[in-house]
């Protein structure tokens, strides 16, 4: 729920759209050397001194992307910078700066944007990035947010999807699974809640893949931990819509194929238990969950003495000829076509 109604509730009117973005940002101090002038003018002005920069942007629908039953204002202001922050790692950059839009219908008072803005702001200290601007609009259909991330990198380490080639090795970051699992937790416990609003559910056996869904994070750490072990990717995607989506990704752009292992596939006991929970298999719930936002990359085997025992990285298979296909080798050795099981925003 948005807020208890004896709470104090200021209406967006009060304000008018000026002051309410000043309200908001006010305590948004630019701590990037990159950031020449942020918010209060027309356009931010960044100074990245030679290094390339890099912009993604996503849109966020109340609705279709979150669920305000469950998703409280702060973790989604959190996560609503953490995706954006996810796709310049999986640049092999470093995300410096933001820029956040919302637009809210009247149900929405300045206690809750104060929410989502706290969010926002805890992503932006822990990951050390700046906002720099945005907009705030009025909605008839609830909240929807605009996120874009800008970045900065060096052209030589900066990795796009397309340098894979045949027999480098497909290498995974943490585990895979637990937000999609988490969703269906919590999913699960929205329609026992509608049926007895008095029942409060013991979500302690999921907090892991709760956490997953409401409070991923963005693998920062990975961009560094490479460039500390002196690998360079020969491409990268984060994993955002399935693991099978994104190797796919990765093989139509970079012209291969692949073997992804079944046994290789890294997952948190808790996925694993809750899978049978739901009867759901494991592996499938891997390789389509999505919203994991941990990196998938592909590496030379001469940089494998580097990355192995690394607790933070898993060899998960190789890349093949592109007429080989892109293949799953189950458990029992057996080869599966890999198909495109990611979550699709166009289907109902």
């Amino acid at each position: 729920m948005l807020q208890d109604k004896n709470e104090k509730r200021t209406p967006l009117e009060e304000l008018g759209e000026f002051a309410l973005i000043k309200h908001l940002t006010k305590d948004f101090k630019p701590t990037r050397p990159s950031t020449v002038k942020g918010i209060g003018d027309d356009a931010t002005v960044l100074d990245f001194k030679g290094n390339k920069t890099l912009i993604s942007t996503d849109l966020l629908i109340e609705g279709v992307h979150f669920d305000l039953t469950y998703m409280p204002l702060k973790h989604l202001g959190y996560k609503s910078v953490i995706v954006n922050l996810s796709d310049i790692c999986a640049m092999n950059a470093l995300p410096t700066q933001i820029t956040v839009s919302l637009a809210v219908s009247n149900r929405f008072p300045l206690e809750a944007l104060e929410e989502f803005y706290s969010g926002v702001a805890t992503a932006c200290r822990i990951y050390g990035v700046d906002l720099v601007g945005g907009d705030t609009t009025s909605s008839t259909k609830g909240m929807l947010i605009s996120v874009t991330a800008i970045g900065e990198g060096d052209s030589k380490k900066i990795t796009y999807r397309s340098g894979a080639k045949p027999h480098d090795l497909l290498v995974v970051t943490g585990d895979v699974g637990g937000a999609y699992l988490g969703l269906q937790v919590l999913e699960r416990e929205k329609e026992v809640f509608k049926v007895n609003p008095q029942n409060q559910p013991d979500l302690e056996p999921y907090t892991y893949i709760i956490e997953r869904q409401l409070k991923p994070e963005a693998r920062k750490d990975i961009v560094e931990l490479l460039e500390k072990l002196e690998v360079k990717p020969t491409s990268m995607i984060d994993i955002s819509d399935g693991l099978s989506s994104e190797i796919l990704h990765l093989c139509e752009q970079s012209g291969v194929g692949c073997n992804l292992f079944e046994d290789k596939i890294p997952l948190d006991p808790t996925v694993i238990a809750t899978s049978e929970e739901f009867k759901m298999d494991s592996t499938m719930i891997a390789l389509g969950g999505g919203e994991d936002y941990e990196l998938l990359f592909t590496i030379d085997q001469k940089d494998f003495d580097k990355i192995k025992g690394n607790p933070n990285l898993t060899v998960i298979g190789h890349m093949i000829e592109k007429e080989e296909g892109a293949h799953l080798v189950t458990r029992a050795n057996t080869k599966i076509p890999l198909k495109a099981q990611g979550w699709n925003s166009f289907n109902d």
